[in-house]
């Protein structure tokens, strides 16, 4: 089969910027050394790109988990433009196939099916997609947006300027021309182009599927860290309209953070979230799948497996119970039918429910365990 032709523009500027970052930087930094003023100003510039396609191009463009003020959405459109990851419409139609077709290696623009190599860069340097790799059907409510819209126009020009204006004139204001655009132009944006495709690859390869095997997609601490929370990428797969990735307080997810303190002066709004009981019940499910594929490895599986059957209905009944009875107390709250919800029948009731939820629960963990 013949390959698909080379990109060249796309090959030479990943190979320069990588070697520059890989030989000159180094050497700078044993030769002469960067300053504190680099360092910080580095630091903070690969998170302005960073977070521009999280906060920006992935949650709220792609899947739109939130609302933004266009104030906020200038500040991630000149952010995307200077992470030079393409224009907000074409990075929001790319990954909106991938979801679409997760995994399929004649669909899915970057599917992990067809290797790490391939989900991490690969994908970029030939042209694979040939006459539809300008088909923003998919993205048709985004191009309504004037700003995106605007962004998608001006594209070269705003990458231009923000990836040669920024480093220069940071050098100029430092008086360190040569170090700051090695280190905020080169490995500024080597480290961003290579943190944020470790989520279409290594993000498929490497860590847990805690609430879905239906896609190679895991969850993964150690990449959330890396992409301001984009790690936990197994949950996303399956809740993909959540503007959280790490839904727990302890889980790294500053993009999710930056989108809930927005909230509060007004920035974003209509923030979208998955009910706590359809996360509770795919968590179960998994952890049922895998007990029962332990199960049928030892002599009495067949009762081994009924009783686990047994064991995950009485779960998910006190599941949803309990949500059941949250969801009447939240919706009596917003009432303003506090009062009855103060009642010591309904709070006693309430309490029983969460007991006996958390009993199954603990009985559930138990009985699971002995099966890893």
């Amino acid at each position: 089969m013949k390959k698909a032709p080379i990109i060249w523009s796309t090959t030479i500027l990943f190979s320069l910027t990588f070697l520059v970052a890989a030989v000159a930087v180094p050497w700078y930094a044993i030769a002469v050394g960067f300053g504190w003023f680099e360092i910080i100003a580095t630091i903070l510039a690969l998170g302005y790109c960073g977070m521009s396609i999280t906060a920006g191009y992935h949650r709220l463009w792609a899947h739109k988990t939130y609302d933004a003020h266009p104030i906020l959405q200038w500040v991630f459109a000149i952010g995307g433009a200077f992470a030079l990851q393409n224009s907000a419409l074409h990075w929001a139609s790319d990954h909106r196939d991938h979801h679409r077709h997760v995994d399929n290696n004649d669909k899915d623009p970057y599917s992990a099916g067809r290797g790490f190599w391939y989900s991490h860069i690969g994908w970029m340097l030939r042209d694979y997609q040939g006459e539809v790799y300008n088909d923003y059907a998919n993205v048709r409510d985004l191009q309504k947006n004037h700003i995106l819209a605007w962004q998608h126009k001006h594209y070269l020009l705003l990458a231009i300027a923000t990836n040669f204006g920024i480093p220069l004139f940071l050098g100029w204001l430092s008086g360190n021309m040569l170090g700051m655009i090695l280190s905020v132009g080169v490995l500024r944006l080597v480290l961003s182009h290579h943190f944020t495709f470790f989520i279409n690859s290594l993000a498929h390869i490497w860590g847990k599927q805690p609430y879905t095997d239906s896609n190679s997609a895991r969850d993964n601490g150690l990449l959330a860290f890396l992409t301001y929370g984009e790690g936990y990428h197994n949950y996303h797969h399956i809740f993909e309209y959540d503007y959280r990735n790490g839904i727990r307080w302890w889980q790294f997810d500053p993009t999710k953070w930056l989108i809930k303190s927005a909230s509060f002066i007004g920035l974003t709004r209509n923030l979208r979230t998955v009910p706590e009981e359809r996360i509770a019940i795919a968590k179960i499910k998994m952890q049922l799948q895998r007990a029962k594929e332990k199960a049928q490895l030892l002599p009495n599986a067949e009762q081994l497996l009924q009783m686990l059957e047994r064991e995950y209905e009485l779960l998910l009944a006190r599941i949803q119970d309990y949500y059941q009875l949250k969801k009447q107390f939240m919706v009596q709250k917003k009432q303003a039918l506090i009062e009855q919800c103060q009642t010591a029948a309904f709070k006693q009731r309430y309490r029983e429910f969460k007991f006996h939820l958390q009993q199954q629960q603990q009985h559930w963990q138990r009985l699971t365990a002995a099966f890893h």
